[in-house]
């Protein structure tokens, strides 16, 4: 009785993670002790998936551990690298663990690119070989029983977890074999066997009958709900897998449920209900019988058969004898109660008691995510900051050199060069002067077309890829069932068109530093001259002496002084501001962990305004302190100008003065822009780099998914029949007798064949049918009714049915009766002969008998001049060609 099912394993392809994996951990994560420890895990993934997938797996607990680390390593490592078809692209190829293929192509497989693919089948392999372990368990030992009832649980467990999440981690249609209706019933079928396991101990243990009794009819119930689940799926009897495991799960059915009426006839013999005992032995013989006739060859049921028929006969002995106790019918005696003591296995990661994280320090992908939205948000926060203060300090510069100040103050000479003046000419010329600045500018259209150059390569790579996928799909039209690249590409080129974007916005405010070069580069030419040129393109006026110890010089030169100061704390702002750091991968792991989301929003806005908060009120003070002193130095200024003498020398000296001072200011932003500008594009050529090498890498994954599609496609085309379908008319087809039971199939159930389809002799017209009464009446017809022993074909049941019901005696498919006049050897002649003797051969001629006087002729009797029953000799037809399912 000890027949058990396994599930086979599915079959994967070798899948190159090192390189892509490594290429993600050197782009994201900055060279040192980090990135290199990440990229020796990398590498001991690959490792562990060639031990749990590349090689044959035996059945022990050793390489089951392995499948499950290798499972709970794929769960710890999907949050942390962005697997998808348009990122981190890995495509995972699988084969139906049913499908054995055929002669013109292999089985049936799987082509995906995705991580929730990759898990699925491995937890499959997981429950399946789960189960093979739990067949292989000695169920003589109490140690045997634990241990099969423990795989038989897990393997349920995972087989439910893959119906819940299938569909979900593939987005598609998968195969058959890890479809929701395939394992749900395998799901059942382990369940099963678990309850079964634990009837077995409680019979071994020799508990109560009344124990005993529920937990097999629970184990019968089990039984019956996963052989009608296989009735009611469409698919699943198609396969070989589940023709040969149908009339295992109607057997035990059968079984656990005899088992249930034989403990539950001696709770009812304890009772001293001798009459309900005799109805439970009387069924549980009847349902032996059935499995006995009809399913010997897959499940041996003697030492039962003979249990139940010694106690029966003792309990009919004794009641025909002594208690005489009235005998009920099985529909009258009270339903027998159920234990169910298993329970699938909840698969919750970590499966494996060995299991170590490789990536451990890796955050996890939502958080490298939050954190980049975070970085994005810091710089927002610390440009508009720094971009406030050097915005006001360009003002202050601004309204100074309007004023000629403080070179007005510095020039009450008038025919020497003022200090400011001197001082801004020769940090021109330590900065390079023109030379420099105009490197710089030639050197921005250069970087510019590498940038643009990357881009158009990038999006030209996925252009081509799509241009060839909408090719084939208008070619194969529904065959072509992959993601269009459309579709696929959209967020590669919004992200394209966002570079492009930034590219364009970068060549206008080229433009404008260009502009603005020009305007000023006449002056910032004379500031790099030497001092003695310098003073002669100077106008001289005449001095204003008297104004050299006036209060508003003194006033002014305060205000001025005062500026400068507001301007040195600003450039030491500015530095305090850029240096403030704050890790948020803590925050945002302690979110994921506790609400298994992240609010970045709400976190990054929090942190930002407990770091940056003083530092905006300490720039809005600094904003405003400028106001106040600007406006008192406008005010001074005016009463500094009306004290001046006023003549056209002296306000044409102070133009260019004014000049000199203005193309100094621009010299620095300028020369800041175009630095500002040269580290934008390298910046970005990394950024584009990157980019490339994720359409490279996508394009590069594609094309690998398009071939292999396409030798798919090849197969299967190579496989259709070169004509349409006919049918074959009804006098050339043998008819068919419907089998009322199951679909005989071979004895194993662990490992399906292909069946094999025997060649079979043409067949023989039917003899006459008449009986020795027919004969000896006179003029009695021929009969048209069918023979006793052939009973007329049964239709097909048209809903999903239980385990059949027992065989009982007379039985019409048992009361088979040989025709008169059927030489049941002639099957053996010449068909099945040497083909040495078949020459010497005649043809077959029946047994002829002469009809009896009055009687009509046999229907169908050529003419007199041929012999009545000759059996014309047909041409021998080839031998069918044995059928291979397609993939």
């Amino acid at each position: 009785m000890a027949t058990f099912i396994s599930v086979p394993l599915k079959k994967s392809s070798e899948v190159e993670l090192v390189k892509p994996l490594s290429k993600f951990v050197t782009a994201t994560y900055p060279t040192g002790e980090d990135q290199a420890e990440y990229i020796r895990s990398v590498e001991e993934l690959n490792k562990l998936r060639k031990s749990a997938l590349g090689r044959p797996l035996d059945k022990h607990e050793s390489s089951l551990e392995i499948l499950l680390r290798y499972y709970d390593q794929l769960c710890a490592v999907e949050p942390k690298f962005p697997f998808s078809e348009n990122q981190l692209c890995l495509t995972f190829t699988w084969k139906d663990a049913f499908d054995k293929g055929s002669l013109f192509g292999g089985s049936v497989k799987l082509a995906l690119a995705s991580l929730g693919y990759e898990k699925t089948c491995v937890l499959f392999n997981g429950a399946a070989l789960a189960s093979q372990i739990a067949s292989e368990q000695n169920l003589d030992s109490d140690e045997g029983l634990k241990a099969a009832a423990k795989y038989y649980q897990l393997a349920s467990g995972a087989f439910g977890h893959i119906k819940d999440t299938v569909l979900s981690a593939l987005n598609r249609e998968p195969t058959m074999d890890i479809s929701p209706e395939t394992v749900g019933t395998l799901s059942l079928i382990m369940l099963a066997q678990a309850q079964e396991v634990f009837f077995l101990k409680a019979t071994s243990d020799k508990m109560k009958d009344a124990i005993i009794a529920k937990l097999a009819n629970q184990a019968a119930d089990f039984y019956s709900d996963a052989f009608k689940q296989c009735q009611y799926k469409e698919n699943l009897p198609k396969c070989i897998y589940f023709q040969e495991v149908l009339p295992v799960l109607a057997a035990k059915h059968c079984i656990m449920q005899a088992n249930a009426e034989l403990h539950q006839s001696i709770l009812a013999k304890q009772k001293k209900h001798f009459g309900e005992e005799i109805a439970r032995l009387q069924h549980a013989t009847e349902l032996v019988k059935t499995v006995a006739s009809r399913y010997d060859e897959y499940v041996s049921v003697k030492d039962l058969s003979d249990k139940i028929s010694r106690a029966l006969t003792a309990a009919k002995k004794d009641n025909d004898f002594i208690y005489h106790d009235r005998v009920p019918e099985v529909k009258d005696l009270e339903h027998i109660g159920k234990a169910a003591l298993v329970k699938a296995t909840a698969i919750t990661p970590p499966l494996s008691a060995k299991f170590t994280d490789l990536f451990e320090k890796m955050v996890p992908m939502a958080v490298q995510q939050s954190m980049s939205v975070y970085s994005q948000r810091k710089a927002e926060t610390v440009n508009r900051l720094v971009g406030t203060m050097r915005e006001a300090t360009n003002l202050c510069n601004g309204v100074l050199a309007s004023l000629n100040l403080p070179a007005a103050l510095e020039d009450l000479s008038g025919d020497s060069i003022p200090q400011s003046i001197i001082e801004k000419a020769h940090a021109i010329v330590q900065q390079g002067g023109l030379q420099s600045i105009e490197q710089l500018i030639r050197d921005l259209p250069e970087l510019l077309t590498r940038n643009r150059e990357i881009l158009d390569e990038s999006l030209k790579m996925l252009d081509d890829e799509e241009s060839t996928d909408s090719e084939l799909r208008s070619k194969f039209s529904q065959r072509w069932n992959r993601t269009p690249s459309e579709d696929l590409y959209k967020p590669l080129r919004a992200e394209g068109g966002n570079f492009r974007s930034v590219l364009d916005k970068a060549v206008q405010a080229d433009q404008v530093v260009r502009e603005r070069y020009n305007t000023h580069c006449e002056m910032i030419a004379l500031l790099c001259k030497p001092e003695a040129e310098l003073t002669a393109a100077i106008p001289s006026a005449n001095p204003t002496k008297t104004l050299q110890g006036s209060e508003v010089v003194s006033v002014l030169r305060s205000q001025l002084s005062q500026l400068e100061e507001v301007k040195r704390e600003r450039e030491a702002l500015e530095t305090e501001i850029k240096c403030v750091t704050f890790d948020m991968s803590s925050s945002f792991l302690t979110a994921l962990a506790q609400d298994g989301a992240i609010n970045e929003e709400a976190l990054s806005m929090s942190q930002l305004d407990q770091s940056y908060g003083s530092y905006s009120q300490r720039v809005q003070a600094s904003l405003r302190s400028q106001e106040e002193l600007l406006g008192n130095v406008q005010a001074s200024h005016q009463e500094f100008s009306s004290l001046k003498q006023s003549n056209s020398e002296a306000n044409e000296r102070e133009e260019v003065l004014k000049k000199l001072a203005s193309a100094h200011d621009s010299y620095v932003e300028i020369t800041s822009n175009l630095k500002e500008g040269t580290k934008f594009y390298n910046d970005l050529t990394e950024i584009l780099l990157k980019f490339q090498n994720k359409c490279s890498d996508i394009v590069f994954a594609r094309k690998t998914e398009r071939d292999e599609l396409l030798k798919d496609l090849q197969q299967s085309i190579a496989r259709e029949p070169s004509a349409p379908s006919f049918s074959v008319p009804a006098y050339q087809t043998n008819p068919t007798p419907t089998a009322t039971g199951p679909t005989p199939a071979p004895r194993t159930v662990f490992q399906p064949q292909q069946p094999q389809v025997k060649a079979q002799p043409p067949e023989r017209p039917p003899p006459p049918a008449f009986t020795p009464q027919a004969a000896s009446t006179p003029g009695n017809p021929p009969s048209n009714q069918p023979q006793p022993g052939n009973p007329p074909p049964m239709a097909p049941p048209s809903q999903a049915q239980g385990p059949p019901y027992p065989t009982y005696q007379g039985y019409p498919g048992y009361a088979y009766q040989m025709p008169m006049g059927y030489n049941p050897y002639a099957a053996y002649g010449q068909y099945n002969m040497p083909p040495t003797m078949q020459p010497n051969m005649q043809p077959y001629v029946p047994y002829q008998q002469a009809p009896a006087p009055g009687q009509g002729v046999y229907p169908g009797v050529p003419p007199t001049q041929q012999h009545p029953y000759t059996y014309q000799q047909q041409p021998q037809q080839p031998p069918p060609q044995p059928y291979y399912p397609q993939q």
